[in-house]
């Protein structure tokens, strides 16, 4: 295995390919606006929606930079990230960022399967696309593991997994 197919391989774990953790994809399938809105009693954590606006803003400006245009403002605070496009009640804006998700998902895998393992090497602005790509699926991993303790303090993940 190069390379180029480790990344490829890596990403698709991360979103919709189990391996040794339930991807991202699976972490947030079946939620509604309300369960991704929730948060346990007294505690000082993200939503799960608020983690997946969060995961979504890196993504899209991680495309828009390999598409060769900025996100902006470029300037936005990592706390900032974490804001959700809707509220606990609204279902169809929690389906937009789920949909939204999916397709930069897609969009990013493609981008990823187009270049050279040379042009994966390249600075996209200050770290290569390779290093940029992996931080991205080690950081989908860190997150979806909150989700994950989330959705079981919630109730919402079931007992047995195959």
């Amino acid at each position: 295995m190069n390379v180029k197919e480790l990344l490829l391989h890596e990403w698709t774990c991360a979103y919709d390919q189990e391996d040794w953790y339930p991807p991202l994809r699976d972490a947030v399938s079946g939620l509604d606006a309300a369960q991704a809105s929730w948060k346990p009693a007294g505690e000082a954590c993200n939503t799960i929606w608020e983690n997946l606006s969060h995961l979504l803003f890196y993504k899209e400006r991680f495309l828009h930079r390999l598409s060769g245009s900025r996100l902006s403002p470029e300037d936005t605070s990592n706390e900032d990230t974490f804001a959700p496009s809707g509220s606990a009640d609204d279902n169809d804006a929690w389906q937009a960022t789920l949909q939204r998700m999916e397709q930069v998902n897609r969009e990013i895998f493609d981008k990823l399967s187009s270049l050279t393992e040379e042009e994966l090497h390249q600075a996209l602005p200050t770290h290569s696309i390779l290093k940029s790509a992996m931080s991205l699926v080690l950081h989908d991993a860190f997150h979806t593991g909150q989700i994950v303790q989330l959705r079981k303090l919630q109730g919402s993940w079931p007992a047995q997994r195959s």
